[in-house]
């Protein structure tokens, strides 16, 4: 199974800056609701939350841009499981033009699955974790994203050579 395609839209007026680019922000909200319909996939949607008061909650998230995105683009959101554990998932979203193969923005998120009472952690439903179970064996075989676990800071400069 290649990476789950979560979310499909078209770029639209609003969502653009003075250049005709995708307004950094806008790539986070594409990113949002394709983790939406992640949750709906995995069985946490809205029904689940007013049944069981869990849902997920972000914990870390990394954006990078990589292509401009103009506007009028029809664009769709692939979906990656990286790994999971009773109560975290992590997973990697890609930004393509619609049927094209190409990467124009990554995000990496770290997410927790949370009881709203508290709120605090807590595990996974079993069948939860069996959806996940079943889409990361059948993701098992696809690379890892090459900037998956990136760090963000400037180099390290080399020291003065010394006369």
């Amino acid at each position: 199974m290649p990476a789950l395609t979560t979310y499909t839209t078209k770029i639209q007026p609003a969502w653009v800056d003075y250049n005709g680019h995708l307004r950094d922000a806008f790539y986070l909200l594409i990113f949002s609701y394709a983790t939406d319909a992640l949750m709906d996939t995995l069985g946490l949607d809205s029904d689940n939350r007013e049944a069981s008061g869990h849902s997920l909650f972000t914990l870390e998230l990394h954006l990078n841009y990589l292509h401009e995105v103009k506007l009028g683009a029809e664009v769709e959101v692939h979906t990656q499981l990286i790994a999971h554990d009773a109560k975290r998932l992590h997973l990697y979203h890609s930004l393509h033009l619609a049927g094209d193969g190409k990467s124009l923005a990554g995000n990496e998120q770290m997410l927790l699955h949370v009881d709203l009472a508290g709120p605090h952690a807590t595990p996974f439903s079993e069948a939860t974790l069996e959806r996940l179970n079943a889409i990361s064996a059948e993701q098992a075989d696809l690379p890892r994203p090459a900037l998956l676990g990136r760090a963000i800071g400037l180099p390290a400069k080399k020291a003065p050579i010394q006369p």
